[in-house]
This record gives C-alpha cells, sequence and structure tokens, in this order.
C-alpha cells in the first residue's frame, strides 16, 4: 500500500528555515501529486502547497507568499517543503498526501497521508 513519512520538522526560531521531506513509496512516483498540509491545534487544516510529478506543475496557497518552495526528487521518490523566513504563526504539524489530482477537495476524498512531523516556531 501506499506509505508516506515525514521528516524534517523541529524547533526552530522565528526568521529561521527548515526543508520537510516527504518519503513515498508503493505508488507511481511520476504520475503522482503530492501536497502539503499544516494542521494547528488552534486552526482548521490548511493546504501549503502542491506538485504535479507528470509535469512538475505547482501550487501555493496565498499565504505563503513566496516563503516556501515545493520540489520533487523523482530518483529518490521523495518531494520536499522548503520554508523560509518562519514566523509563530507557521507552527503545526504538516503533512504529506499523495493522490492523482492537486486539488484539496480530491485529497481529502481519496488521497493517501502520512503521519506528520512537528514544526515549531518560538518567537
Amino acid at each position: 500500500e501506499v506509505q508516506l513519512v515525514e521528516s524534517g520538522g523541529g524547533l526552530v526560531q522565528a526568521g529561521g528555515s527548515l526543508r520537510l521531506s516527504c518519503a513515498a513509496s508503493g505508488l507511481t512516483f511520476g504520475d503522482s501529486a503530492i501536497g502539503w498540509f499544516r494542521q494547528a491545534p488552534a486552526k482548521e487544516r490548511e493546504e501549503i502547497s502542491c506538485i504535479r510529478n507528470s509535469d512538475n506543475s505547482t501550487h501555493y496557497a496565498d499565504f505563503v507568499r513566496g516563503r516556501f518552495t515545493i520540489s520533487s526528487d523523482n530518483a529518490k521518490n521523495t518531494v520536499y517543503l522548503q520554508m523560509n523566513s518562519l514566523k509563530p504563526e507557521d507552527t503545526a504539524v504538516y503533512l504529506c498526501v499523495a493522490g492523482t489530482f492537486c486539488s484539496r477537495d480530491y485529497m481529502t476524498l481519496f488521497g493517501s497521508w502520512g503521519q506528520g512531523t512537528q514544526v515549531t516556531v518560538s518567537s
């Protein structure tokens, strides 16, 4: 079955950077769309970004404002999320999800989810 494993989270000071990794197995990576979501205790789940591996197209949530970059390494079956200029408001569990389309509704209904990695940004 499809398995996604997130890594790279941790504690970072405001203004710092982290790179998250999502290692995928059990799927045809080159035909997949991989998205990043985040979930904070006091917030609704938010879509951060998504990449469609077939054509390397990407999209980002408006609140990213150029701070985050998604990329894919087909040789490693891994998608990355580079996060710069981190803010305390970015504190959340970050999850990756695999599906066919970069669509929030599609991913929610049909996607395969990882367990998440904690990102904590302190002041």
